[in-house]
């Protein structure tokens, strides 16, 4: 690692191509001015010859200098690139099985949305358009519309059915059930049938509404990091019942800093020194907009309130950590993100770059395991889990891990964790060996239960 250090300090060492930006630029220059000249001589022959003969040698010498520059960049780029190659050689992966071979249209679902997710959306279009059939795409779509359409109208006319056509109406309930599979078909390839789904994945993606809704979440994003929060309260004030539903906090998140940062005044915020900035302006801002979280946050607005007596002195005064914006707007911009996805139905992070970093972490070990086990001529053979812990960071462990005390096994889905009636937990199998009948004594105190009585649990 020393000698990979060494050729990148020198790499970073490398003059800038700054001069080499100035001498082509001296170039354009010449060339133009000698065109000027033929120009507004009437294209003269001679003053064409002569002019191109006067710059030829500048222009030599020019593009030498040139050379030298990029010659001196590239030498240094390619022993870095020899000294990569030489501690880090290209190794095939020692597994003859691609887990994710028939997994197409998930990696592609995620390629596309990590391109809409970082505002990429015109490469998203076009990666979705080449990696998936347009006009197949355009027919699913039709075949759903059309579907619906013969849905609402057979509702409308169930709602008002008409007398003399009654005896029609009796002969066309005998066909409801070919209708509706004939109705039903398209619809049901497209969220059962695999060709159709894996269409549907990237077709759901087209969607201008789905773009539309990432585009204004950058927009409001930047405004946060502009410290300008109105943008966001706006949002999440209309978003304020499903923000609630899911016990978000975020529209008063996003309050309290608006309070603080008008509280903080023109010197620190940079915003207009009148009646509307400052801890008037704070205060003012409270009684228009607090009495809406009266009912949640009453001890906070209390806090904030109370800090107006320590207006001079706030540093030294005991709501001083409240006012303290080192890190709010970037914690704020995060739960701003985090809700927003939420509300789409998405996770707050990219998959593709959770599944990228998690691998880059976890594979040089795996390919290491696999590597020892392969020279012991043994293998892991259980699909469900793993050898050995994946060293990943806190905040990419989704999923808690339980192992049965009587088994030592890991629970799997196949094989879930279950709560008897006296409290403790037992993989399934495990209860299953225990089972008399079907009642059961648990391992861990004198109680008794019914297999019926157990319930599964979902950590």
């Amino acid at each position: 690692m020393e000698v990979l250090q060494k050729e990148l300090d020198r790499l970073n060492r490398t003059p800038g191509l700054s001069a080499t930006l100035d001498r082509v630029d001296k170039i354009i220059e010449m060339l133009t001015s000698v065109k000027d000249q033929i120009v507004q001589s009437g294209m003269d022959t001679h003053v064409a010859s002569m002019s191109i003969t006067r710059i030829q040698n500048p222009i030599k010498s020019t593009f030498e200098g040139i050379n030298d520059d990029l010659k001196g960049v590239t030498v240094t780029q390619r022993k870095l690139g020899k000294t990569l190659d030489k501690h880090f050689p290209l190794k095939d992966l020692p597994s003859e099985h691609d887990a994710m071979a028939d997994q197409e249209s998930l990696i592609n679902r995620a390629i596309s949305m990590h391109l809409l997710r970082e505002g990429q959306f015109s490469v998203a279009s076009t990666f979705i358009e080449e990696t998936g059939d347009a006009a197949t795409l355009e027919n699913v779509n039709d075949a759903a519309i059309e579907c619906q359409d013969q849905v609402d109208a057979s509702d409308n006319y169930d709602d008002e059915p008409m007398d003399e056509d009654r005896d029609d109406d009796e002969e066309d309930e005998d066909n409801d059930v070919d209708d509706d599979d004939e109705c039903m078909s398209p619809l049901e390839d497209v969220t059962t049938g695999l060709g159709f789904r894996q269409r549907q994945n990237l077709s759901s993606l087209q969607s201008h509404e789905l773009e539309a809704k990432f585009s204004q979440m950058y927009t409001i994003l930047q405004d946060i990091k502009s410290r300008n929060l109105l943008s966001a309260i706006e949002w999440a004030r209309s978003n304020s019942v499903e923000l609630e539903a899911r016990g978000s906090n975020l529209e008063f998140e996003l309050s309290r800093l608006q309070y603080v940062w008008l509280f903080k005044g023109p010197r620190i915020n940079g915003l207009p020194d009148n009646e509307l900035n400052g801890t008037a302006g704070a205060l003012q801002y409270a009684q228009q907009n607090f009495w809406r979280f009266g009912s949640r946050y009453i001890g906070e607005i209390q806090q904030l309130a109370n800090a107006q007596i320590y207006a001079r002195n706030l540093s030294e005064s005991p709501y001083r950590h409240i006012f303290s914006t080192e890190t709010a707007f970037t914690d704020v911009a995060s739960s701003f993100t985090r809700e927003f996805c939420s509300l789409l139905g998405l996770s707050a992070e990219s998959p593709l770059y959770i599944a990228v970093t998690a691998g880059a972490l976890a594979l040089p070990l795996l390919i290491k395991y696999q590597q020892a086990t392969r020279a012991k001529g043994t293998e892991w053979t259980t699909t469900n889990e793993l050898a050995f812990e994946t060293p990943l960071p806190e905040r990419m462990l989704y999923h808690s891990i339980f192992v049965c005390p009587v088994s030592k096994e890991q629970t799997t889905e196949q094989n879930p964790p279950m709560m008897i009636p006296c409290g403790h937990v037992l993989a399934k199998e495990t209860l299953q060996r225990l089972l008399k009948g079907t009642r059961f004594k648990c391992p861990y105190c004198p109680a008794e239960g019914l297999e019926k009585d157990a319930r599964r649990i979902m950590i």
